[in-house]
C-alpha cells in the first residue's frame, strides 16, 4: 500500500514562480508590489527598487528589470 500522505500532496498544485517589486523592508520581511497592483509580504531580501522572484511567502532571487509592453490584437 502506498504512502496516503504522499497521494494526498501530489494532488495539490505547487505554487506558482512570481515576480514583484520591492517597496520596503523591515526586519527581513519585504513588502512587495505585483504587477496588477496589489501588495504582497515575503521573507528575504532585495533591492528597495528592484524586482524580485518569490513562491509560497519566500523571496527566491532577483528578477531582471523588464519594460511593459501592451499588444492590442
Amino acid at each position: 500500500m502506498s504512502n496516503l500522505f504522499a497521494a494526498f500532496r501530489r494532488l495539490l498544485p505547487n505554487p506558482a514562480l512570481q515576480v514583484g517589486k520591492v517597496i520596503a523592508i523591515v526586519d527581513g520581511v519585504a513588502t512587495l508590489e505585483l504587477p496588477g497592483g496589489g501588495r504582497v509580504q515575503a521573507r528575504g531580501t532585495g533591492t528597495v527598487g528592484g524586482s524580485v522572484f518569490f513562491r509560497d511567502g519566500v523571496i527566491e532571487g532577483d528578477a531582471p528589470t523588464l519594460t511593459d509592453v501592451d499588444i492590442t490584437v
